[in-house]
């Protein structure tokens, strides 16, 4: 979500020492991982908030993800990261969570505290935008 390398470093260390001063509030597995994807999530949207210059690198400065798999088409894959780094910060948290993380739209409302509703019309938003811009670039 915040598309630097450092940025996301630096919140992941925020995330855990909130995590270690709550930990006895943790019940089981299940609730540490919805514990965990709230707490980034809302934090990654509280910083793009605060900084709400987006900005969009170069395509010579890819910043890359650590468990990234190798595609097929990586300036394919480079132009919808940095379309996806263009969406407002809820938005953006929606895709993400929903695409990245896998999680159905009721998953994703109870971890952003959205309505249902919010997160389809933000999910069927995003992805008029994602295909609107990479119309040019891609060509079934």
């Amino acid at each position: 979500m915040l598309s630097d390398a450092h940025e996301a470093e630096d919140l992941a260390q925020e995330v855990f020492m909130q995590l270690h001063r709550r930990i006895a509030a943790i019940e089981s597995n299940a609730h540490l991982l919805f514990w965990l994807r709230k707490v980034t999530t809302n934090l990654a949207i509280d910083r793009l908030r605060q900084d709400r210059k987006h900005r969009v690198l170069p395509l010579d400065e890819d910043p890359g993800i650590a468990d990234e798999a190798v595609e097929s088409d990586p300036l394919l894959q480079r132009r919808l990261r940095a379309l996806i780094a263009l969406l407002p910060a809820a938005p953006r948290a929606v895709v993400l969570l929903r695409f990245q993380e896998d999680m159905d739209p009721t998953e994703i409302a109870e971890t952003l505290d959205m309505s249902i509703n919010t997160v389809k019309s933000h999910l069927r938003r995003s992805m008029a935008a994602l295909r609107e811009g990479l119309a040019g670039v891609v060509t079934i």
